[in-house]
């Protein structure tokens, strides 16, 4: 409920000028509570997404420092349209964009990337991963948001 406000009517002479100030407004009454409206991707959502997302991966392994490492990168790409029949957004490229500046901010972005990642060295080596570490870029081009992520893992 918005704050009740009293204030006393204005009247507007026909040679007021535009730029002339209204009375300042009393307020008799104040709002208990602030509302604040936050955004950000439902669990659902992102499991949609990252179920329905391409992975391509490549890399090579190579010794350095005596340790066994895998140097490499892996892509998600995302399409938004590709996810029309189940999100109720349009599956536009206003929608990706916002997609991706939400994914920018999601808390669990890391560990679902972590997953991902490190099945695709498993993959890609025969070899279970001691560390992996992944740095990642998130872009949009028309309805698609790519993930890419940069790959370093301890053999």
């Amino acid at each position: 409920m918005p704050d009740e406000l009293t204030q006393k009517p204005v009247v507007e002479s026909p040679a007021a000028s535009a730029y002339e100030m209204r009375p300042m407004v009393q307020v008799r009454r104040i709002a208990l509570f602030e509302r604040e409206v936050r955004e950000h991707l439902s669990q659902a959502a992102l499991d949609a997404v990252f179920a329905r997302s391409e992975i391509l991966s490549e890399g090579e392994c190579s010794t350095s420092q005596g340790k066994r490492v895998f140097l490499g990168s892996t892509m998600l790409t995302c399409d938004v349209s590709a996810l029309a029949q189940v999100l109720r957004e349009p599956a536009d490229e206003d929608t990706a964009r916002h997609l991706a500046s939400l994914l920018a901010k999601e808390m669990t972005l890391d560990q679902r990337i972590q997953r991902i990642v490190r099945r695709e060295v498993e993959r890609i080596t025969a070899a279970k991963p001691k560390a992996v570490r992944g740095e990642t870029g998130i872009r949009t081009q028309g309805t698609r948001v790519f993930l890419d992520i940069d790959v370093e893992a301890v053999l």
